[in-house]
């Protein structure tokens, strides 16, 4: 065993000083503490990032095609694409689906209470995947019965609390046009998206009726929401949907139609970073204070090894290794913490949240075996290289002021 690492052991293991102590049990606590802090706050960022990202893409998709025109309000324009354009986008690399669409504002008028609203509405194509998991009642449209399906619609926890409505109520809708038009609704079910912007503004129904209500053609349509398999690589994908359209027609990727959102989520990477900053400073800081510590205490024998014909930096791997097991000490108690915490909180979702303020009731975690490696690997080595520094005070303990230093 190298000499260095037999004196480190049995320093770090054997010994009866008691005057580093509680120094060195500062700096352990330190960097469990940042270490934890570190892996919980990169789960955290990751978990609101995607909740909020399915959320948005659920409900939207990740690239919408619609008409290009001046038209700015919540109504599309109507247009139709050979089924051929349609298929030959579909086949592009990276998109997995799509699905056509239209908009309809109207006014609901239940229980005496009056809500403006827009009517999404969709087909059998429609992919119910994400709105099964945000039901909290009833189920979706079902269209096995066309007939049926024109007078079922989904509404939000949001508006039906609004309104006093559930499961199995009807309810008239106004829509404003010339001559006015009122059609009966009856409730399938309810939806709980968290997202209030559209929470408080949508209502899912058959795309049949917006072209009946429009006095659209059958193969006309309000657009497309297109989803995509890695939303890693939507820039691209959407650049070359966009290249493959018609040029009546216009496409943008849900970063660019809900901006302010996706803007928030960008400012997690500038917070996630700022407190990575911090608490890898606090470990260091702690580390190097502790290391001063533990030197001075040694001072003795430092100078006994230098008159021996040791080297200075074979005495500052010394307390480099000691170091090391210090703060590997920290990191395995800090391992523990991080993500005993985050798998409890993954299963359990008990540190809540305001949803009206955070779009979501609970605090994602999403764990990531990468970021904690690369956490690991980045708390041990800037914390031993930093360590280096103040390590070189050895060189500067005379041997025979060591050996007299009480």
């Amino acid at each position: 065993m190298d000499l260095s690492a037999f004196i480190a052991k049995r320093i770090t293991l054997k010994s009866k000083r008691t005057f580093s102590k509680l120094s060195v049990r500062i700096a352990i606590i330190g960097i469990m503490l940042s270490l934890a802090v570190m892996i919980l706050s990169i789960a955290v960022m990751r978990g609101f990032k995607s909740e909020i990202r399915e959320k948005i893409r659920g409900f939207s998709g990740d690239i919408l095609v619609m008409k290009y025109d001046l038209n700015g309000s919540y109504e599309n324009s109507p247009f139709a694409v050979g089924a051929d354009t349609m298929k030959m986008i579909g086949r592009l690399p990276g998109v997995d689906y799509y699905h056509p669409y239209a908009l309809k504002p109207g006014i609901i008028n239940a229980n005496d209470e009056i809500e403006g609203v827009v009517l999404k509405g969709v087909d059998k194509s429609f992919h119910w995947d994400y709105f099964r998991r945000i039901m909290t009642a009833g189920k979706v449209i079902d269209y096995s019965d066309s007939i049926k399906a024109r007078s079922q619609i989904i509404i939000s926890k949001y508006l039906a609390d609004r309104l006093h409505l559930k499961v199995g109520d009807d309810f008239l809708m106004y829509f404003v046009q010339e001559p006015l038009r009122k059609r009966k609704f009856v409730i399938s079910g309810i939806y709980d998206l968290g997202v209030e912007e559209v929470d408080k503004t949508y209502i899912i129904g058959d795309l049949s009726l917006v072209r009946r209500l429009n006095n659209w053609k059958d193969n006309e349509v309000g657009g497309y929401e297109i989803r995509v398999k890695d939303f890693d690589q939507l820039d691209d994908i959407a650049s070359n949907v966009y290249y493959k359209l018609p040029v009546k027609l216009k496409s943008w990727s849900v970063k660019e139609y809900y901006p302010t959102i996706f803007q928030w989520l960008s400012l997690l990477d500038v917070n996630a970073q700022v407190i990575l900053v911090l608490m890898l400073s606090v470990a260091v800081i702690n580390m190097v204070s502790a290391l001063l510590i533990i030197i001075l205490e040694r001072t003795n024998m430092i100078g006994i090894l230098k008159a021996l014909g040791s080297s200075n930096w074979r005495i500052q791997k010394i307390f480099l290794i000691n170091a090391a097991y210090l703060i590997g000490l920290g990191m395995v108690l800090g391992n523990v913490l991080g993500l005993g915490l985050g798998l409890l909180q993954a299963n359990t979702h008990f540190f809540k949240l305001d949803q009206a303020s955070y779009y979501m009731s609970f605090v994602p975690v999403e764990l990531n075996a990468l970021d904690v490696i690369l956490l690991n690997a980045g708390t041990l080595i800037v914390c031993l290289l930093i360590l280096i520094i103040p390590s070189t005070m050895v060189a500067r303990i005379a041997p025979v002021k060591a050996i007299s230093f009480k």
